[in-house]
């Protein structure tokens, strides 16, 4: 009986899960500490190395993902959990050992396959064991995963490749999430659908009735639009500003991933929990704080990234940056935790499966892509390769301008769209 209870307790699987989250981040970030010396190795282009950072692991990510959750919806979801991580974690070690970019492209599709089988399912379970005013808050925490991994990923990485090798990092990258799919497996309990939750059916709607709630509320259809906006500058940023650090100010391997490392993880940790616990604060009473608060720091974000990235001084542009990434992620605990509170009990793996989808294609597919075509065709006009990275990255901070006015709009029908979900009248 008290192995059942600890099994069932919401804050071990909390931490056990946001582990899962975490390790799937840091063999998904660590290729971005690496881009140097796998150009270098295989002589690739910024485009080249954008597509293998992005639309490599992106594409059989979406469509597997999708499908995965429609099985979650409907079978034990911490059984998936567990392959999916392990699954993953030997895709990246295979990484490791590829001989060539297409091998090493045929890796990384495997590790996005893998993500794809274990990772839809964590919101649906973490939804399923809080209560909705915590959601936020568990989201919040659970999404602590990024910057986390970003940290590990990009200063661990960054100092085993420069003593080892780069193919020694993804080897040691892989070990985490062996270790993890056998303790999730062993010690979460699959909870019950719905236990916080009432007027839920026990039917398994299908993925077009998903989407059709999603596109129906209208402020789950600006939530969608503005964190996947916000997502493509956040992927295209973080996949090439330790190259940058090497091109534009000669660091070394290891400081240019330190630098990567703790300005993607501190101020993003504090970022993440901010947006969680303001918006749960404010929420409850006011609705539309779910969409204002990250909508306003957007717009604080955009202006300090975009003049921060150009400048040709170190520690101006480490600062600014700082700041900068305390307003940039805020977005993220809200618009998953409000999209759960939105979508009935048997629609939760697939809503998160859909909006993963979207970060993966849009974000981590297009947004590093859209960064090394930029970079590009910038150093092909004769711009120097630093320079023409800065640009290419300052000009991705556009599109959060985009997304904060989405996330502006979302506040504006939050409440109607809230009550209506209460009222049962969607």
């Amino acid at each position: 009986m008290q192995l059942a209870t600890r099994r069932d307790s919401p804050w071990l699987a909390l931490i056990l899960l946001t582990g899962v989250a975490t390790v799937g981040f840091i063999d998904r970030i660590v290729l971005n500490v690496l881009v140097e010396p796998i150009k270098t190795e295989f002589g690739l282009s910024d485009t080249q190395m954008g597509l293998l950072t992005g639309l490599a692991f992106a594409v059989l990510n979406v469509t597997l993902g999708i499908f995965v959750a429609r099985v979650a919806e409907r079978r034990n979801r911490i059984t998936l959990i567990a392959f999916g991580t392990f699954a993953w974690s030997i895709a990246t070690a295979l990484c490791g050992v590829v001989s060539s970019w297409i091998h090493l492209v045929l890796a990384r599709v495997g590790v996005g396959v893998g993500e794809a089988v274990g990772l839809p399912a964590n919101q649906s379970v973490v939804a399923d064991y809080f209560p909705p005013n915590k959601r936020a808050t568990a989201m919040s925490v659970l999404l602590l995963s990024p910057p986390i991994g970003a940290f590990i990923g990009s200063a661990g990485g960054s100092w085993i490749a420069q003593d080892h090798g780069w193919r020694m990092a993804f080897l040691a990258a892989a070990v985490p999430g062996i270790i993890l799919s056998i303790l999730v497996f062993l010690f979460i309990a699959e909870p019950p659908r719905g236990r916080h939750d009432t007027g839920d059916t026990e039917a398994v709607p299908s993925t077009m009735d998903v989407v059709a709630r999603l596109w129906k509320l209208k402020a789950a259809r600006h939530l969608v639009a503005g964190s996947t906006l916000a997502s493509l500058v956040g992927y295209g940023l973080n996949a090439f500003f330790a190259a940058l650090m090497m091109r534009r100010f000669n660091l070394s391997l290891v400081e240019a991933g330190l630098y990567a490392g703790l300005l993607a993880s501190a101020p993003a940790t504090i970022s993440v929990l901010a947006g969680g616990w303001l918006t749960d604060r404010f929420g409850p009473t006011h609705p539309a704080a779910y969409g204002l608060i990250p909508g306003v720091c957007l717009l604080i974000a955009f202006p300090l990234y975009a003049f921060a990235i150009t400048l040709t001084d170190l520690v101006p542009l480490l600062v600014l940056v700082t700041i900068a990434a305390l307003f940039q992620y805020t977005y993220l605990g809200c618009t998953y935790g409000t999209l759960q509170n939105m979508m009935h009990t048997r629609m939760r793996a697939t809503a998160s499966a859909l909006l993963n989808a979207l970060y993966s294609m849009v974000g981590a597919g297009l947004g590093p892509l859209v960064v090394g075509g930029l970079s590009d065709n910038f150093a092909g006009n004769g711009i120097d390769p630093g320079q023409a990275l800065a640009w290419a990255m300052a000009g991705a901070t556009l599109f959060y301008l985009w997304a904060a006015a989405h996330y502006l709009l979302a506040g504006r029908h939050l409440r109607g769209d809230m009550e209506a979900v209460r009222e049962g009248r969607v």
